[in-house]
């Protein structure tokens, strides 16, 4: 992991990294994140690492308790290169979305398909930050994410069992979804936009029933998709905080 650069700004240190081809960026307190939870975060499709409502988070993860935060560009996204299928697949979703055609199934496969190569990154990644200094290996880890971030996030925690809790926006569910979260058996908090015209309500009520986890909640609110309220992200860090911190253990 080669860091790039480094910047401090009301209590919060920000690097961007270079693990590979894999940009990232780690926020981690001023004051020093020595056996502090670290939180994954996931971007939605379309997005990056630096997306506002993901940096919002991370700040309220690194201020309000004092984690350590790290989000990666997924394949294809941010600085990192498209590949022509990955370019043709984005097309097809603008092209169903400008004729009104329905886009979830193809953005769910879409998904899908990048989730299954970003998840030996996100392992790569997490093998070496619990290398560096003042990040404790046998500290459970957090994901969270929305749309490709949550299948991401569910892949991962079905295939790494260091991650100790899951809180998951909205996505395009499908059999591979609902195949991932059979295998989810942390914690998970699982908040769903209610008025969202692309989001199926039922689909998304069957991927809740879907997590094996002896503990998960199911938030809804009014709305869509876009924004988020600022609240969720605040009480969404609250739900790790439970679950990774010291006095939780």
């Amino acid at each position: 992991m080669h860091f790039t650069s480094e910047t401090s700004s009301n209590g919060v240190v920000e690097r961007t990294f270079l693990l590979d081809d894999v940009t990232g960026v780690l926020w981690s307190p001023e004051s020093g994140s020595a056996g502090a939870p670290l939180l994954l975060l996931g971007h939605s499709g379309g997005m990056h690492k630096r997306a506002p409502g993901l940096v919002a988070t991370a700040l309220h993860g690194v201020i309000d308790h004092g984690f350590t935060v790290v989000a990666i560009d997924a394949p294809g996204h941010g600085d990192r290169e498209r590949s022509d299928t990955d370019r043709q697949r984005g097309e097809a979703i603008q092209r169903a979305r400008a004729a009104g055609e329905p886009i979830a199934p193809i953005v769910a496969d879409h998904s899908v398909s990048i989730a299954e190569r970003a998840v030996p990154e996100w392992q790569s990644t997490l093998d070496a930050l619990q290398a560096l200094p003042g990040i404790d290996s046998s500290v459970p880890v957090g994901f969270g994410g929305m749309m490709l971030g949550v299948a991401t996030g569910m892949m991962l925690t079905a295939a790494d069992t260091r991650i100790g809790a899951v809180g998951f926006g909205a996505v395009f569910v499908n059999d591979a979804l609902l195949d991932a979260a059979r295998q989810v058996t942390v914690p998970v908090e699982y908040r769903i936009p209610w008025d969202d015209e692309h989001l199926d309500r039922g689909a998304a009520l069957a991927l809740f029933d879907a997590f094996a986890s002896g503990e998960k909640s199911l938030h809804a609110r009014s709305g869509r998709i876009h924004p988020a309220p600022d609240h969720e992200r605040a009480d969404s860090v609250r739900f790790f905080a439970r679950h990774l911190s010291p006095s939780s253990r």
